[in-house]
């Protein structure tokens, strides 16, 4: 009886360590995109195909509805994502929030109490993603036009520009 409690407290142990060393691989900022594309991955394609066989096999309806609208949205997600590529490839966190995204489109149908009780959150958030754009919208912007340097004038100072105007217009005189 010793040993069944010592041989589950050690299984649970494992599993725990294994899932801490999965959980770091996974949210590590320094590793490399291996991990969090194989997951990426994993949650989206292998995760929601054996959900879908499921559905199909109990011949539930609604869950059938359910797992279209998440290979639709998928797609679209998928082919968006092929063309914005080199764009994206410029934005480090874009797996993990690809990740977020794919893991949020497999919750069941959010319940309107679900987000009436969180409308703050749900504005915070919408406010941050707000001021996140348009912050990402100024440096493209910046990169594609840069600011132009201040013409001459800002740098000679403004006596010299009295004396430049000075004999520009007693050269005209003389004309």
């Amino acid at each position: 009886m010793v040993n069944a409690a010592a041989l589950l407290g050690s299984t649970i142990t494992g599993e725990i360590q294994s899932l801490q060393v999965g959980l770091r691989l996974l949210l590590c900022p320094l590793g490399s995109n291996v991990v969090i594309r194989t997951a990426c991955c994993t949650v989206g394609i292998v995760l929601p195909v054996y959900s879908t066989f499921k559905a199909i096999e109990r011949k539930d309806q609604s869950e059938q509805e359910r797992w279209l609208v998440y290979w639709a949205a998928y797609g679209s997600f998928s082919l968006a994502e092929v063309f914005s590529d080199k764009i994206l490839s410029w934005f480090p966190p874009y797996y993990y929030v690809k990740f977020a995204f794919l893991v949020w489109l497999q919750f069941p149908p959010a319940d309107a109490k679900f987000v009436s009780a969180h409308q703050a959150e749900i504005q915070f958030v919408r406010a941050l993603l707000g001021r996140f754009f348009i912050a990402a919208h100024q440096m493209v912007k910046d990169v594609i036009q840069p600011v132009q340097p201040p013409g001459r004038a800002a740098i000679e100072g403004p006596r010299r520009q009295q004396r430049r105007q000075i004999e520009d217009s007693e050269s005209d005189h003389d004309d």
